[in-house]
């Protein structure tokens, strides 16, 4: 199954906080997308492996997502070396995306940068025709390298290199980032406190995208930020 965007996240809420509204779009205007979580988020002091399973199977279906796989790596401890490599390298062959969407460079959790790193890499490593990984039935695949990787902002308010107009899809992004309940803001909650679970955190989803949406000219934007320059084939590809 051939998709044009794999999103990929260290932990089940990842994709859709940092690039849900962008998704959402490119959905509705006809490209499949393809969910992939690195981690359960295990570890997360709030809900439990299985209630986040739960959680990122409802957040799916409301952004329309074609698939959403979790590659069962550790949360918190898992690491950029030739093992995870190989088993992304598999999926990204697999699913052969033109595009992909990953954690940012830099970030609070310390799984964020690591996932960032680790789906760079395996992006680049995917093209080398020199790297035998198998597919589900233990044929050897081809090699395949996305022409596009993208790592959406997270925690930190970094600059983007770019920013895409979610003008009227970020409804959906929140409603799939609150698919996420025992992760967020919830009045009657005696789970403990945690960064994101506050309310300042959950307004922060919708200001954040109303000041990008603000500073080039929307109602709403999501920010972007690339290893290599964004190329554009005129000055009117510019919005």
């Amino acid at each position: 199954m051939k998709i044009d965007i794999l999103a990929i996240g260290a932990h089940p809420d990842d994709i859709e906080l940092g690039a849900g509204a962008t998704i959402a779009k490119e959905i509705a205007q006809g490209k499949t997308v393809g969910l992939i979580d690195l981690t359960r988020g295990e570890l997360g002091t709030r809900g439990t492996a299985e209630t986040r399973d739960t959680e990122a199977e409802a957040a799916k279906n409301i952004l329309g997502a074609s698939f959403r796989i979790n590659m069962g790596f550790a949360d918190g401890f898992f690491v950029n070396d030739k093992v995870h490599q190989l088993k992304l390298i598999a999926m990204i062959r697999k699913f052969q995306p033109e595009i992909v969407l990953c954690n940012a460079f830099d970030d609070r959790h310390i799984d964020h940068p690591k996932g960032s790193k680790l789906a760079s890499d395996a992006c680049f490593l995917s093209g080398l025709i020199k790297v035998q990984t198998m597919d589900d039935q233990g044929n050897e695949q081809g090699p395949w390298r996305p022409s596009k990787v993208y790592h959406y902002m997270q925690w930190k308010n970094v600059a983007p290199d770019f920013v895409v107009d979610v003008s009227g899809y970020l409804d959906q992004k929140l409603a799939a980032v609150f698919a996420y309940k025992t992760q967020f803001h919830q009045q009657d909650s005696n789970e403990p406190v945690t960064p994101i679970s506050t309310t300042n955190f959950k307004d922060s989803l919708t200001y954040r995208a109303q000041d990008l949406g603000r500073l080039i000219g929307t109602a709403h934007a999501e920010g972007y930020n690339v290893e290599r320059y964004v190329a554009v084939k005129s000055l009117s590809d510019l919005i």
